[in-house]
């Protein structure tokens, strides 16, 4: 449990982090650092979390046959999919569009690697 809660916190973190920088993304509609953005993206965190439990393996079931062709290609397709419904779903996170959240996804899933293997978070 106790991982969990440190795998969302470092998501969150790194969440207002890309988005701060990145065009596109932002967070309650501003790029400063504050704490009502903290919460937007702690919630953020949660949501992916959840739509990559849940409806995340139903869409790769479902796309099979495409990500196989494309060499798994499209799984980044489906993650691009995943940052869009979660904009939909979190007030305050806004992606601009589907490269934009195709970039953020990468990013995101790229730098959880980084921190998640340097603090242990993948035990």
């Amino acid at each position: 449990t106790m991982n969990l809660i440190i795998r969302i916190l470092l998501t969150a973190v790194l969440v207002m982090i890309i988005s701060h920088f990145m065009p596109g993304i932002a967070l309650q509609g501003s790029h400063g650092l504050s704490t009502g953005n903290f919460m937007t993206a702690i919630w953020v965190a949660i949501v992916l979390g959840l739509l990559n439990l849940f409806v995340k393996p139903l869409l790769v079931l479902l796309t099979l046959p495409v990500t196989f062709i494309t060499l798994g290609l499209f799984l980044l397709v489906i993650n691009a999919l995943m940052i869009l419904l979660c904009a939909k779903l979190v007030s305050g996170f806004a992606v601009d569009g589907f490269l934009t959240a195709l970039l953020f996804s990468l990013i995101l899933s790229i730098s959880q690697s980084i921190v998640f293997s340097l603090t242990g978070g993948n035990k």
